[in-house]
């Protein structure tokens, strides 16, 4: 079993550009829709985000690698994530990353069970778990009705997803209902905080990058 040492961040001087390194999952889904936030706080902040189509453990490895490569540098990342799903992957693997990941001082922007739960809770509060095919369906309902046409189809790794939630959904209300769900469960065995999400953590974070400076 890997053992990182969590290393302290250098504090970097005011009015700097802040860095941020976000490893995901998904190979198109994650990815763009955390390419939009590229918009946000322009010329004062760096978002680096890779798909490297693999699963808990590798993504946190991943993330892990790329932040070491540049460690000491001008490159250097104020803030490192790692995002991925619970989906079918076992219980013990799923906490596992989640630990790894804690230790080494990166931070996880997890889902369980998918990442399209974040999504829908800009629409709605969901405290049942649920599969992914169904988190889909729902999502679909809450686009068609929404925007007035039947016809919307959601696409997993829809380039556009970003702005159809900003338009049509509220990044605020799905704010407060990832806290909703995160204060309903007790202890570290994360696999079973069904359904539960991270991801309004890097939101909030990527939303207001300079306060990483302050740190």
């Amino acid at each position: 079993e890997r053992r990182y040492a969590r290393k302290e961040k250098r504090r970097k001087p005011r009015n700097i550009v802040v860095r941020i390194l976000i490893v995901c999952e998904g190979e198109k889904t994650e990815p763009n829709y955390f390419k939009a936030f590229r918009e946000i706080n322009q010329g004062t902040t760096i978002i680096e985000v890779k798909g490297c189509g693999a699963n808990t453990i590798s993504v946190v490895d991943e993330a892990i690698r790329l932040s070491e490569r540049v460690e000491g540098s001008e490159q250097e990342y104020d803030r490192v994530w790692a995002v991925f799903d619970k989906d079918s992957f076992s219980s013990q693997r799923f906490n596992e990353a989640i630990a790894m990941a804690s230790q080494a001082g990166i931070d996880c922007a997890w889902s369980n069970e998918a990442f399209e739960l974040w999504y829908l809770l800009h629409f709605a509060y969901l405290d049942t778990g649920i599969g992914r095919n169904a988190y889909v369906e729902k999502l679909q309902g809450f686009f068609r009705e929404k925007m007035g046409d039947t016809d919307f189809e959601y696409k997993k790794g829809n380039p556009n997803i970003y702005r159809l939630l900003q338009k049509h959904g509220s990044e605020d209300l799905a704010i407060s209902h990832a806290n909703k769900l995160r204060a309903s469960y007790e202890g570290t065995d994360y696999a079973n905080h069904k359904p539960c999400t991270m991801v309004d953590k890097l939101v909030k974070e990527l939303k207001d990058p300079k306060k990483l400076l302050k740190e």
